[in-house]
């Protein structure tokens, strides 16, 4: 019997789709005066919130890496709800973390989160400089040492000075990364100082234009970013159209340098 010819191994891909998200621990935010009249909505649990958590993850999986901000990681306001876990099950990605930062007693607890196609190397946390302790930066490393993609996710605070200190530690972080990329809700534009003074101390390049992102009813301002080092390639970046909270979530496509290729981790069927 002839053996049918076998196809020559796939060359890994060596693009990337990266997501970054602020999801408002589930809440949908349509207007300003919404902070106000649905201030209860948000400290307490409700079906409306995991309909919307399950509107964003029909979108996951079209990306490898998702970074969230804003994530429940399991308080009353969730229904004691880890979010960053449940939206990877429902998106069916097989890899996930989260850093929870500011606990309030149990009403809230927020946290970055991790959702990746790809298997991380290690994930590491960094506690962020701030008036009022509670933010914090994750980052993912993929591959060995020298060679890793890095990818760090943060959630930066309102105030000038301490988004300064905190991208301060960031960029002395990334330091180490020739090839890194840094995504979240810095809550700055890209031409504020403390991001001229991130890009002349890291190894991040500023992209050829912002994003508009915030508010996701009518975006004016470009508060999400997804940066990356010189090495890598950034090929696109666009804002989703659909809002899942009072950000738009903020999309890019990324091209690796040739002996940077982590492969998707295939699911078993």
């Amino acid at each position: 019997m002839n053996r049918a010819p076998q196809p020559s191994p796939a060359v890994p891909e060596r693009r990337l789709r990266l997501l970054s998200c602020n999801i408002l621990a589930g809440a949908s935010v349509q207007r300003y005066s919404e902070y106000v009249t649905r201030s209860l909505n948000a400290v307490l649990p409700g079906r409306s919130k995991l309909d919307n958590l399950d509107r964003l993850a029909e979108v996951l999986p079209q990306f490898d890496v998702i970074g969230l901000q804003e994530a429940d990681a399991g308080s009353l306001r969730s229904g004691f709800l880890n979010q960053t876990r449940y939206l990877a099950e429902a998106a069916g990605m097989p890899f996930w973390s989260h850093q929870p930062n500011r606990a309030m007693a149990r009403l809230a607890h927020s946290a970055n989160g991790l959702i990746s196609r790809l298997e991380p190397t290690s994930v590491l946390d960094y506690p962020l400089p701030s008036r009022i302790p509670g933010r914090g930066a994750l980052l993912a490393r993929f591959g060995a040492e020298k060679d890793a993609l890095a990818v760090m996710i943060a959630h930066l605070s309102l105030s000038a000075p301490a988004r300064a200190k905190q991208l301060g530690l960031i960029a002395e972080v990334l330091q180490d990364y020739p090839n890194a990329v840094l995504m979240g809700d810095l809550n700055t534009e890209l031409r504020s100082a403390e991001m001229r003074h991130l890009f002349a101390k890291s190894p991040l390049v500023p992209p050829a234009q912002a994003t508009l992102t915030f508010p996701s009813w009518k975006p004016r301002r470009a508060l999400d970013h997804i940066l990356t080092s010189e090495a890598i390639q950034l090929d696109k970046v666009w804002a989703l159209p659909q809002a899942f909270s009072d950000h738009l979530p903020l999309a890019a496509e990324i091209r690796l340098p040739g002996h940077l290729a982590p492969r998707p981790h295939r699911l078993r069927r």
